[in-house]
């Protein structure tokens, strides 16, 4: 069955990640799509309690489509590593959460860098270091009706982090081919060939 066509006009970003924001209005603007982000509405974070990105993403999207009147997109997305058995996985966002005793409440992605470090230090030094970032995006519509498109990109990792253009687990990741992290590659060029682009291209020829 043929996927529902996104029509010009609003459409809500079920994110408060101002990174992931960006990337995606990035990507949606040359379609005639006006993004606004669910915390620039002031639109509450539905608990993720999905065990696969797909069932996370339509959590996100189908309460933004819901509190909002409007269509609304969500991502949601992660690093797996081989080594560690997919992990960090759904869990992506979780490694980075700081516990009572690590400071004060939030997010600390170069504390969630070193989680990952430190588990593939302790399989030696040939511990296999693949990886991959997977976006999963979940197109919903207030009436309930919902498509989703799977990205990914393969690479690498690295130590120490490298680059500040990026964000999340982006310094520590070098994408096949390429000998530059996510996070010292123009955003621009990050665009066309991240995960997010590759479930993008998806969305865009099913629904544009």
């Amino acid at each position: 069955m043929a996927a529902r066509k996104l029509e010009p006009g609003r459409l809500v970003i079920a994110s408060h990640n101002q990174g992931k924001v960006r990337e995606i209005r990035a990507l949606l603007e040359p379609f005639g799509i006006e993004p606004v982000s669910a915390g620039d509405l002031g639109l509450a974070e539905p608990e993720e309690t999905g065990t696969s990105f797909a069932e996370n993403a339509l959590l996100k999207a189908h309460a933004s489509a819901q509190a909002s009147g409007c269509v609304a997109l969500a991502d949601d997305s992660g690093l797996c590593v081989a080594a560690l058995g997919g992990r960090p996985g759904v869990y992506t966002a979780d490694w980075a959460e700081r516990q009572w005793f690590e400071g004060e409440p939030g997010r600390d992605w170069y504390m969630a860098m070193g989680k990952v470090e430190g588990r593939l230090a302790e399989l030696g030094p040939d511990a296999d270091r693949s990886a991959y970032f997977i976006c999963t995006l979940a197109l919903t519509w207030p009436d309930g009706h919902a498509e989703i498109f799977e990205g990914r990109v393969t690479g690498a990792l690295t130590w120490p982090p490298r680059g500040t253009l990026g964000f999340g687990y982006d310094p520590v990741f070098v994408a096949k081919g390429f000998d530059q992290t996510f996070a010292e590659l123009d955003p621009a060029h990050k665009h066309s060939i991240s995960h997010r682009a590759d479930a993008f291209a998806k969305l865009v020829e099913a629904c544009f």
